[in-house]
């Protein structure tokens, strides 16, 4: 049965998730994942007015800078959450991925995911909800051409 999550742990989260990402208000930035609306509401509360979901941006082109995702606890759902939000990521983007898992081979399998998308990890912090990633990624739309 899983805990709800108190005010502390989710403040947590968004802090260290604009920590990495280096979010502020002059980013677009795209939430998916499982906590999506309630990370959007947080950010929103936060000041930050260029932010969407998946489920309220109306086309995916590739116009924002930085994804923020909560996807939960099954590699299943992170990959999904990643092939979702790639499409509204620009070439330059930066991640940050809250991974609710403690086990070390599910990290290397994200790590594997995110380097087959192009990104690179730069950062990892643990917190009381789990473990946020950020990953960068630089001229990815050379590599797509290429391949």
């Amino acid at each position: 049965m899983a805990q709800p999550c108190s005010i502390g742990d989710r403040d947590q989260v968004v802090d260290t998730m604009i920590a990495l990402t280096h979010l502020s208000n002059l980013h677009r930035a795209i939430i998916a994942g499982s906590g999506a609306m309630e990370l959007y509401l947080s950010l929103r509360r936060r000041g930050f007015v260029q932010i969407a979901t998946t489920a309220t941006c109306r086309l995916p082109r590739r116009q924002h800078g930085i994804g923020l995702l909560t996807a939960g606890k099954s590699l299943a759902a992170i990959e999904s959450t990643l092939l979702e939000v790639s499409q509204f990521l620009s070439a330059n983007a930066t991640i940050a991925i809250l991974i609710e898992s403690r086990e070390g081979e599910f990290c290397l399998n994200i790590r594997r995911k995110l380097e087959q998308m192009g990104f690179r990890i730069e950062a990892g912090v643990r917190c009381q909800r789990g473990l946020v990633l950020a990953a960068h990624r630089e001229g990815y739309a050379q590599m797509e051409r290429a391949a």
